[in-house]
């Protein structure tokens, strides 16, 4: 099977450029035999810059480029001239990606708007030439400061995709369909668990030009907290989301017992998810009449906002887009 093009997780070598040395050199010319010191700075080695781009949405282009390298910063010269600086590595990365410490789990920074660039390693200072060093005792030093050295570290860079709204479900519960039916997204769509392996985003359109991001996240199944199935991988991805909605099928034996799971899965990887505002989705409604569907809704938590949807019919469709346009403005 051909390998996605989705990456959402790369781990780099990040290493900043050496700062140049200073010059320790005494002037000379043809009127002067013993001039005093007029050794340059060294310039500064190069940085490692993150710099958030809105037209990248993954982490393709850095999969394969395991050593990011800055130029090192050039040595002082005499005149008091100073060393040119490195050219700094700029890394362009998709909005809500993270930068943590490979070693030790540290969050490093974060890009959330475009254009927005951070050091992620910087480069060594520049060493100071003699002439910062004379003194009325001492005229004419002879020494100089070295460059600081650049900063070798593995970094990892994660994304979390920044979208209004979450799709939450079970495998097969139509989270695919539904994203393909509210908006142009063309994700794969099949009769079996598991046809969603990466996130897909798609832009709904609303009333009077408005629209918000949908993001369809690979089914979460019971224990993915812990690691089962895809739920662990992708389970990042809902963080940054607005809100969630959690979309459960009208086939399942128990609606309020399937979406207690995916709340209790949700809570075990991260609880600041149930702070979120939460719609329940009853969805396929197509194969169920006005009669079942009343006995369904009976079960339901009441305090929770729950709509039933078809997305084959497009029953309720507009008023779910409604429902999620209401809770993310309210």
């Amino acid at each position: 099977m051909a390998s996605s093009n989705f990456i959402d997780y790369v781990k780099v070598c990040s290493r900043s450029g050496h700062g140049g040395a200073g010059s320790s050199h005494l002037h000379r010319d043809k009127r002067t035999a013993k001039g005093g010191p007029d050794g340059g700075d060294g310039g500064r080695g190069g940085h490692i810059l993150l710099r958030g781009n809105a037209q990248l949405w993954t982490l393709l282009h850095l999969q394969y480029r395991k050593h990011i390298i800055a130029e090192n910063g050039h040595n002082g010269g005499p005149a008091h001239s100073s060393g040119a600086q490195g050219h700094d590595e700029v890394l362009e990365v998709p909005l809500g990606t993270i930068a943590r410490n490979a070693e030790t789990g540290e969050v490093m920074c974060e890009i959330t708007a475009d254009g927005q660039e951070v050091i992620l390693t910087p480069g060594g200072r520049g060493g100071l030439g003699n002439a910062h060093f004379k003194s009325p005792t001492n005229q004419t030093p002879r020494y100089a400061q070295p460059g600081e050295p650049g900063i070798e570290e593995w970094v990892i860079l994660e994304l979390k995709l920044l979208a209004d709204v979450g799709l939450v479900g079970f495998p097969n519960a139509g989270k695919s369909t539904l994203l393909s039916v509210m908006s142009a997204a063309k994700p794969k769509i099949a009769n079996y668990p598991f046809t969603t392996l990466e996130p897909n985003l798609g832009v709904v359109a609303y009333r009077d030009y408005k629209s918000f991001v949908m993001a369809d996240i690979p089914g979460i199944i019971e224990g993915a907290s812990e690691g089962k199935g895809l739920g662990l991988r992708f389970l990042r991805h809902i963080e940054r989301n607005s809100m969630l909605l959690f979309m459960v099928s009208c086939e399942s034996a128990d609606i309020a017992d399937e979406y207690n799971i995916l709340l209790h899965e949700l809570e075990t990887y991260n609880p600041e998810l149930l702070d979120k505002k939460r719609i329940l989705a009853v969805t396929k409604t197509d194969l169920i009449d006005d009669e079942l569907e009343a006995e369904m809704r009976a079960g339901l938590p009441q305090d929770l906002p729950t709509v039933f949807i078809s997305s084959v019919t497009q029953k309720n469709i507009g008023k779910l887009k409604d429902m999620i346009w209401e809770a993310l403005n309210s």
